[in-house]
């Protein structure tokens, strides 16, 4: 098969798709790997790193879109990008579909097969390959949160972790999983007070045992979460429901209950958001107030690390890159119904439920898609 791999466009993104081992693997397994010039520069992978693994090196997108017969991503293709994919090519990437009709359309619009990585599933229930940048988002979100915190940037001027004779921020994570948890021991490590919602009772049972007292947990509901976010200096945003909308969980009506200044860290933006007030924004320009209360909304939150990031995601996604290029996708979904759970469109008809549903679209199943 022919593997295509292009430079990220969307703003301030420096991950890329595949990294130079992987590109040697996939060459090892008899498959040609074409990278854009230029695509690794943001991880610190030179084109000659590509070159060393047996790739070869195309001058541009549009020649690596034009020969690929599956193009393996990061960030959801761009309009231009979406413009250059064909009937038949598959895409491996990020998606993000339910909050966004338009990508939806013109990936349904292109006859392409489009798997999403943050739908794959695996047989504990999680995420494989959305859980990597989770746990970057997660322990990113504190860090970034803090900085927001800080007088010049807009922030009430704490300090995450105090200092004697002074308490330390109030950090509120509002959801428990792999964000939560990444977030929940490094605002934890930098000495803030941390509360964690969520409605899995096991789920906060673990994270009690794991922290053994250094965070309080709270059952999730509507009065607990107005009643802690107008006592929080920082909120971190860290609810998914995979492939659907985010639910919004804070409403405009609590951010006036919120301390000026305060900070709102939404990691679920690439689904919506889960703050009423939530817009995306980029690294180039993070944060904007509303009501007083600093957002940060970044896109691509784990951009900010690429190297880390694009090393930690290609280690997930390597596996499943080379059982769709080895296999072709009918077969390698067909083997895999983890993999099949990733798909999302196909010959120009919408794959998964929640993107349907949110979206209001037609969905086929995963099984007739593959024509069972």
């Amino acid at each position: 098969m022919k593997i295509g791999c292009v430079r990220e466009i969307k703003p301030q993104e420096f991950r890329v798709g595949l990294t130079p081992s992987a590109a040697q693997e996939a060459v090892a397994h008899g498959h040609a790997v074409l990278i854009e010039a230029g695509a690794g520069i943001g991880s610190g992978f030179t084109d000659a790193d590509y070159v060393a693994a047996g790739a070869q090196i195309a001058a541009d997108a549009a020649a690596v879109w034009a020969a690929a017969e599956m193009v393996v991503k990061v960030k959801e293709p761009q309009p231009g990008e979406r413009a250059m994919l064909r009937p038949g090519q598959v895409l491996f990437t990020y998606l993000h579909l339910a909050p966004d009709p338009a990508q939806t359309h013109d990936l349904l619009a292109s006859g392409a097969t489009c798997i999403a990585y943050e739908t794959v599933t695996d047989s504990k229930g999680g995420l494989p390959l959305l859980a990597p940048m989770s746990e970057v988002a997660g322990r990113l979100a504190p860090q970034v949160g803090a900085w927001a915190l800080q007088k010049a940037n807009g922030g009430r001027g704490v300090l995450l972790g105090g200092v004697p004779g002074v308490r330390p921020a109030h950090v509120v994570i509002i959801g428990g999983g792999v964000v939560g948890t990444a977030a929940a021991r490094v605002a934890a490590g930098m000495g803030a007070h941390v509360t964690v919602l969520d409605r899995s009772i096991p789920r906060l049972s673990y994270l009690d045992d794991v922290f053994m007292g250094r965070l309080t947990t709270q059952y999730s509901d509507r009065a607990a979460t107005a009643e802690l976010v107008a006592t929080a200096d920082m909120v971190i945003g860290a609810v998914l429901i995979p492939g659907a909308a985010a639910p919004k969980l804070v409403t405009r009506a609590m951010l006036k209950t919120m301390k000026p200044g305060a900070v709102l860290v939404d990691v679920a933006i690439d689904q919506g958001g889960c703050f009423e007030t939530s817009r995306p924004t980029t690294h180039e320009d993070p944060i904007y107030e509303v009501d007083g209360v600093i957002h940060y909304c970044v896109a691509n939150m784990p951009g900010a690390v690429a190297r880390t990031a694009t090393q930690a995601l290609g280690n997930a996604t390597l596996p499943f890159v080379l059982a769709l290029a080895d296999k072709g996708w009918r077969q390698a979904c067909l083997e895999d119904a983890h993999l099949l759970d990733g798909l999302n469109v196909h010959a120009g008809r919408l794959t998964c439920a929640p993107v349907g549903a949110a979206l209001g679209l037609p969905v086929i199943s995963g099984a007739e898609a593959l024509g069972l």
